[in-house]
C-alpha cells in the first residue's frame, strides 16, 4: 500500500529502472554535426515508499552535442551512482551532492539521478515541481527551433510557427549555410524575433561572417565557436554588436560567472541536463540575474517527461526569452505520457496532473518504443 513518507525522514529510495526508449521523428533534425531520425532517450525511474521519480537522460549514442554518450551513461548509472544511493534515505535534493560530485564529469548522468528525486520529493511533500524549485509563473514562453533545410523548407516551417503563434524562431546554421539563408529569410520577415545556433561549427577565421550577421537583427547568436572556448568568444562579443549566447560552454555556475566576468556572452542558454541537474541549473541562473545576464530553457528533442521539467525550470524568474520547449507534436506522433503537452499561442502551460512534473506515463506505449529495460535494487 502507497504511502506518503514523512518529509523530516526523507524519502527512501529503494529500487530503480533504467530503461532505453527509441522514438521516431516525425522530419529528421538536422544540425551542424549531424542529422537525427530517432531520439533515443535513456529513462530513469526511482521507487521508494509507494513514490515514483522518473526523468529523461540527454546524451546521444554516441558523443556529438558533447563527450558523454548512452553506454557509457547507462554503466555508470547502474554500477556506480545507482548502487550508492539505493538503500539510502534522503531528506531533500541537495542530500544527493556527495554522491555525485566525487566523480568527474558526466553531467548528463548525474542529472538524471538528481531530476528524478526532484520529481520523487516534490511528489513526497504534494506539490509541483515548479514549487519546490522556486518558479514564479504558471506558463512559459516557447519559440521553435529549425534545422538545417533548404531555405524553400525553412521559410515553410518558419510560416507554420507563427502560425502557430510561437514568439521565437531559431534557425540552425553552418558554415556555408548562414547568410544567405539570412538574407532568404529577413526579406520575408523582417520583424520576427529571429535567432541562430551554430552548434560550435565557427571559429575566430570566421569572424567577418559572424559580423556579417550583425546586420540582421538578431537577438542572439547561439555558441558559434568551441565548445571549451569562452576565451574566444570573448573576442567575438567584443566584435559584434549582436549578443552572444553561450550552450555547450556553460556547465557549472563557475562557468557562467567566468563568461560574463570576460563579456563572452550576454545570453545564458540553461539546459538542466547538461548542466548537472536542477541545483546547478538553479546557481547557473542566479549568477546570470546577478550579471544582468537573461537566460532561457534550451532542448535537446526530449520526449514528455523530459519537457515538463524543462517547462518547471522555465518558470524561474530569470527565464525572460522564449524557450525551446515547442509542442510535442512537432516531434513525436505519439509521446511517451499521457497528457499532451502543446503550446497555445507561443506559451506553454505547466503540467498539473497531479505533483512533482505533472505528467504520467503512457506505459502501453512505452512497451512498444523500449529496446532495453534493467531493474537496480540494493
Amino acid at each position: 500500500m502507497s504511502h506518503t513518507p514523512s518529509p523530516s525522514r526523507g524519502i527512501l529510495i529503494e529500487a530503480a529502472e533504467l530503461r532505453i526508449v527509441r522514438l521516431p521523428l516525425i522530419t529528421p533534425f538536422v544540425i551542424s554535426t549531424g542529422t537525427m531520425t530517432h531520439k533515443v532517450i535513456p529513462l530513469l525511474t526511482l521507487k521508494g515508499e509507494g513514490l515514483e521519480g522518473i526523468a529523461e537522460a540527454v546524451m546521444d549514442p554516441a558523443p556529438d552535442y558533447l563527450e558523454e554518450t548512452i553506454p557509457g551513461a547507462m554503466a555508470f548509472l547502474r554500477d556506480v551512482l545507482l548502487p550508492s544511493i539505493i538503500g539510502k534515505r534522503f531528506a531533500s535534493p541537495y542530500e544527493l551532492e556527495p554522491y555525485l560530485t566525487p566523480w568527474r564529469g558526466n553531467h548528463m548522468a548525474k542529472a538524471v539521478l538528481e531530476m528524478a528525486f526532484w520529481d520523487m520529493w516534490s511528489k513526497s511533500l504534494g506539490i509541483p515541481l515548479k514549487a519546490a524549485l522556486g518558479g514564479v509563473r504558471d506558463k512559459v514562453d516557447v519559440g521553435v527551433s529549425i534545422g538545417i533545410a533548404s531555405h524553400e523548407k525553412t521559410l515553410a516551417r518558419i510560416d507554420e510557427a507563427l502560425a502557430q503563434g510561437y514568439k521565437r524562431t531559431k534557425l540552425k546554421i553552418a558554415q556555408g549555410h548562414d547568410i544567405k539563408l539570412l538574407e532568404a529569410v529577413r526579406k520575408q520577415h523582417p520583424e520576427i524575433k529571429l535567432t541562430v545556433d551554430a552548434n560550435t561549427d565557427y571559429s575566430l577565421a570566421d569572424l567577418p561572417v559572424l559580423r556579417a550577421m550583425d546586420a540582421f537583427d538578431l537577438d542572439y547568436i547561439e555558441q558559434p565557436l568551441a565548445v571549451d572556448d569562452i576565451h574566444d568568444h570573448a573576442q567575438v562579443q567584443s566584435a559584434l554588436k549582436t549578443a552572444i549566447c553561450l550552450d555547450e560552454s556553460i556547465r557549472s555556475a563557475s562557468d557562467a560567472r567566468k563568461a560574463l566576468e570576460m563579456r563572452a556572452a550576454r545570453v545564458i542558454n540553461i539546459k538542466v541536463g547538461r548542466v548537472g541537474g536542477f541545483a546547478n541549473a538553479r546557481a547557473i541562473h542566479d549568477v546570470s540575474a546577478a550579471f544582468g545576464a537573461p537566460v532561457w530553457c534550451g532542448g535537446m528533442l526530449e520526449a514528455g517527461v523530459g519537457r515538463a521539467h524543462n517547462i518547471h525550470l522555465a518558470t524561474l524568474a530569470n527565464f525572460t526569452k522564449p524557450g525551446d520547449t515547442s509542442s510535442a507534436s512537432r516531434y513525436f506522433k505519439q509521446d511517451i505520457i499521457n497528457e499532451p503537452l502543446e503550446a497555445v499561442d507561443g506559451e506553454m502551460a505547466v503540467p498539473t496532473h497531479g505533483a512533482g512534473i505533472g505528467v504520467t506515463l503512457d506505459h502501453d506505449y512505452l512497451a512498444t518504443v523500449t529496446d532495453h529495460v534493467e531493474d537496480i535494487k540494493a
